[in-house]
């Protein structure tokens, strides 16, 4: 069905959950036929994400915090905006506690090895699955993600 008038989702409709370290997540909307997910994390210092590829572009937003990709000399700092044409490797590190990024994604995360093999894909629907269920793991109502 297609949404024609605005939605509004409350900043606690959509809980965080710790996805390791203390680090958050939570899903803010998943759009299964154009393979879009907007998440928002808020990372501790010292977290790292494998090193990534994405099979379609991204964009960050960062309200708080800093960190940066290792394979560049820049940091991402509050008000920071970037973008993430497909096919960018990188490993993001996160350099202060509560780092604050929205990004907005198309397509897969291709995680890689030290050799730039894929090991393993993430994509919306399995983010959205895993949220859901850790939600639920932990206790809390199923929040309302907005999917189409």
């Amino acid at each position: 069905m297609a949404i024609t008038e605005a939605v509004h989702i409350g900043a606690e409709e959509l809980p965080f959950i710790d996805i390791g370290d203390g680090s958050l997540l939570r899903v803010l909307q998943v759009k299964r036929g154009e393979g879009l997910w907007i998440i928002e994390n808020i990372f501790k210092a010292g977290y790292e994400v494998e090193t990534h590829k994405h099979t379609g572009p991204v964009w960050g937003y960062t309200s708080s915090g800093a960190w940066k990709y290792k394979e560049y000399d820049y940091v991402n700092r509050a008000g920071s905006f970037l973008y993430e044409p497909a096919g960018s490797m990188h490993t993001l590190q996160c350099i202060e506690d509560n780092t604050r990024v929205w990004f907005q994604m198309y397509g897969a995360n291709l995680n890689l090895d030290a050799d730039g093999n894929i090991t393993y894909a993430v994509d919306g629907q399995m983010t959205l699955d895993f949220y859901l269920a850790m939600c639920e793991a932990q206790g809390l109502a199923t929040p309302n993600v907005l999917v189409e």
